[in-house]
Formats: C-alpha cells, sequence, structure tokens
C-alpha cells in the first residue's frame, strides 16, 4: 500500500511539473520557464473591485459614458489600485486609459460598446503601422504598466460597422487611399508594459486592428474569442493580435476570426528602419492550442517588420484561413525572417506557405537602393492540410531564403507544384503531396 502510494504522489508530481521543461526555440536556447508558469488571473487578489454600477455608471447602449468610467479607473489608481468591474448589461464608451495597478474585469453579459463617433477617441502620439505618429487612441489603453490584466467572460465590442463602411465609401472613391486616411480607433493596445495577462473575454468588431501589443514584454492571451466579419460587410484591416517590438508572447487556447491577418508581426517599415529606436524585433512568440477560422494570414511576418526570430506555431486547427504561413517580403524595408517552427497543424488554407514581393505603398523614402531581405531556418512539420496552392512562392532577387525544411506532410492541393531551387539548402523529408511522395 505505501509503495503505491508512493508511485502515485511521483507520478502526480511528474504531472504537475512542466510538461516542456527541457524545450528549446528553434536557435536552441532555452524556453524561458514564464510560458510554462500559466497562473489563472484572481481578481481578488488584485485590489479593491470597483463595479461601474456602483459608482454611477448606468446600463444604457445609447448614453456615452467615457468620462464616467474613466473617472472610476483614476479613483482607483490614486486609492493605490484596484479592478474596474464591467457587469452584465452594455456600457458605451471611448477611449479609456488604464494606469498602474489598474485593471478591467468584465462579468458573464457585460459588454464594454465602443463609440462609432471617432471624435471619441483623442488624437495623441502612439503607434500604428511601424510608425510612431499621432493617432487616435484605441477603446482600451494601457501604457508604462506592469501587471495589467484584463479578463472574465465579457465582450469589448468595437462597434465598427459604421467605421467599416466609410473606409470601403473611401475605397471606392479613391482606391489609392491607405488606412490611414480614414480615422478609426483599435479595440486594445498595450504599449510599453509587461507581465500583461488577456484571458477569457470576447474582443470583437474592431474598427481596426484588434489587440496591439507595441515594446511590451512577458504578455499572456489566454482562452479569448477575437472575432470580426467578412460579410456581409467586411471589417478592414481587422488583424486579431499585432505584435510589434515584443519579448516573450504567449497565444494559447484562442480562437480567432477576422477579415485580415490572424497574428502578424510588426517591428517598423522603410529603409532606414532598422536604424530607429522606435522599431526593432520581435523575440520568443509562441502561439498554440488554438482554433483559426478565415483570415488572411494564420502567421503573417509584415507588412511592417524588420526582424522576427524564436517564433513557434504549434497544435492549431485552421479552417478556411488563406494563408498557412505568409512572408510578405517588403522591397523597401530591410528583413530578417529566421528560426521559425510551424507544426503539428491540420485543417484547410488556399495556401500552406505563401511568399512574394509585398509591394503595396511602396516607398524608399529618397534612397537609391532597395535593401536585401532574407528569410531563414524555417520548419513546417507535422501538417495535414488541404490547400489550393501547396508552394505559393515567388523568387526575387529583392531577398535571400535559406534553410527550410519541410517534414512529415501530407498534403492535398489543386496546383501541388514545388519549386526547391528557389530556396537555398531546401529539405524535403516524409513530405506526401496528393498521395505522392516529393523525392527527398
Amino acid at each position: 500500500m505505501k509503495i503505491k502510494k508512493t508511485i502515485l504522489v511521483l507520478l502526480s508530481a511528474m504531472l504537475s511539473a512542466p510538461i516542456f521543461a527541457n524545450e528549446r526555440f528553434p536557435d536552441g536556447t532555452a524556453i524561458p520557464d514564464w510560458f510554462r508558469n500559466i497562473e489563472e488571473v484572481k481578481i481578488e487578489k488584485l485590489g479593491k473591485l470597483y463595479r461601474i454600477t456602483d459608482h454611477g455608471v448606468v446600463n444604457d447602449s445609447t448614453l456615452l459614458q467615457t468620462e464616467q468610467i474613466q473617472a472610476i479607473i483614476d479613483k482607483a489608481h490614486t486609492s493605490g489600485g484596484g479592478v474596474i468591474s464591467i457587469p452584465k448589461g452594455v456600457y458605451l464608451s471611448g477611449a479609456l486609459f488604464f494606469m498602474q495597478n489598474t485593471h478591467l474585469h468584465l462579468e458573464e453579459g457585460a459588454v464594454l460598446k465602443g463609440s462609432d463617433d471617432i471624435s471619441n477617441f483623442p488624437i495623441l502620439p502612439t503607434r500604428i503601422e511601424g510608425r510612431s505618429i499621432d493617432y487616435f487612441a484605441a477603446l482600451v489603453n494601457a501604457d508604462g504598466l506592469d501587471g495589467f490584466t484584463i479578463s472574465g467572460k465579457g465582450t469589448i465590442d468595437g462597434n465598427g460597422l459604421r467605421y467599416w463602411k466609410s473606409f470601403w465609401l473611401r475605397r471606392k472613391f479613391n482606391p489609392q487611399c491607405t488606412n490611414l486616411d480614414e480615422m478609426r480607433p483599435r479595440l486594445v493596445f498595450i504599449s510599453n508594459s509587461r507581465n500583461v495577462h488577456l484571458t477569457g473575454v470576447r474582443l470583437i468588431n474592431s474598427p481596426f486592428w484588434t489587440t496591439h501589443l507595441y515594446k511590451s514584454e512577458n504578455v499572456r492571451l489566454s482562452n479569448l474569442y477575437i472575432f470580426a466579419p467578412r460579410e456581409p460587410v467586411k471589417a478592414p484591416s481587422s488583424d486579431a493580435v499585432d505584435i510589434d517590438v515584443c519579448t516573450n508572447v504567449h497565444i494559447t487556447n484562442c480562437t480567432i476570426s477576422v477579415n485580415d491577418d490572424a497574428i502578424a508581426l510588426k517591428g517598423g517599415k522603410g529603409p532606414n528602419a532598422d536604424k530607429l529606436e522606435e522599431n526593432g524585433a520581435n523575440h520568443n512568440i509562441i502561439i498554440e492550442d488554438c482554433t483559426f477560422g478565415f483570415c488572411h494570414g494564420v502567421l503573417t511576418c509584415g507588412s511592417e517588420s524588420i526582424h522576427n526570430r524564436n517564433i513557434i506555431v504549434r497544435r492549431l486547427q485552421v479552417d478556411q484561413a488563406v494563408r498557412l504561413l505568409w512572408l510578405k517580403m517588403r522591397p523597401d524595408t530591410p528583413q530578417n525572417y529566421e528560426h521559425i517552427l510551424i507544426e503539428d497543424i491540420t485543417g484547410n488554407a488556399n495556401s500552406f506557405l505563401y511568399i512574394k514581393p509585398w509591394t503595396q505603398f511602396f516607398d524608399l523614402q529618397g534612397e537609391n537602393e532597395i535593401p536585401l531581405s532574407y528569410s531563414s531556418n524555417v520548419t513546417m512539420r507535422n501538417i495535414t492540410l488541404e490547400c489550393n496552392t501547396f508552394f505559393d512562392v515567388t523568387a526575387s532577387d529583392q531577398y535571400i531564403l535559406s534553410d527550410f525544411l519541410f517534414e512529415n506532410l501530407v498534403v492535398k492541393a489543386l496546383k501541388p507544384e514545388i519549386k526547391t531551387d528557389f530556396i537555398k539548402n531546401f529539405r524535403l523529408k516524409n513530405v506526401r503531396v496528393n498521395g505522392q511522395v516529393l523525392a527527398q
């Protein structure tokens, strides 16, 4: 009996220990313990609870209450911190700014609804599309915080329909208009922060990017539902998560479907982008155990991106994605996408791998030469996928592709052709396309 009890204790200890304790990033460096130590957000440990309806805010989806909600955030901050809790109901607001030791919690049935009047989002110094400029604040803003959380079972609704219609009308009038020509707020913007956790909530109908992370470290997104429609009105540029000059980002157990890229890695743009302090690289990104519906790219490097290193995407179910992996090679920007691992994926997408020059809004900013870019050490393995085009890659003197590995793939493709000479040191191991094993 004592022996059995000892065995059970040992087994329990083994199961409770980090099961990936010896795992490493694609470049061989150890994965930090932070990725494995996932703690549930417990609002009772975050300070005093400030339920907004106890402080003068009323349940009215037509009444703008930005100032009232912001006053509660300010009060919590000056009183030592606390949790701003949104109860069941619909509450209309413009831009809200969270400060140190304040947190956002949305109870089940709660909806924080963004105003569809852009004047309720102040213009201030911020970061957007690879540039640090004056632009509109997001609905939920957190800058320079340590330990910020958004939690609960409620919804942050960007109320984007009016913005989307206005964008497409402007694009019809002027096909060359950019995202910034049409004034739209993001849903959540977190910058210069660390130890951030967004969990449980629904992030829907963003007018612009849904979740934008800039110059932040140790950011976890777990058990989120992120959605923006592609019909009947498309939600333009509604990226689910934009990771912009960040280190240690963990996206896990999320459900994502948006009318643009699902996970987009940003960092800057322009021929001298790598020389500007405001720009930079993304390091140590893990996306795992998620479900992806329609999106332009499950993982997209670009379009405003300089350097991405140690990116892991694994254990995903994908349905109706346009591209599984999209490397946007921007000819006006020096880029380096390296040590990327895509593994254990099932489902369908239009393109398995998509690499081509991305020339929209090309601008050398007075420089004469196109900078040379690189992508190397990319592994795609243990994947079962149905697609239209397997190898959607274009050769170019703008970039050098090297050290790609396709391993243990079972692919059905309407266009199964592959050109191994486009990539230096391109290895194929146990790759089966339309029932045929490709030459090694």
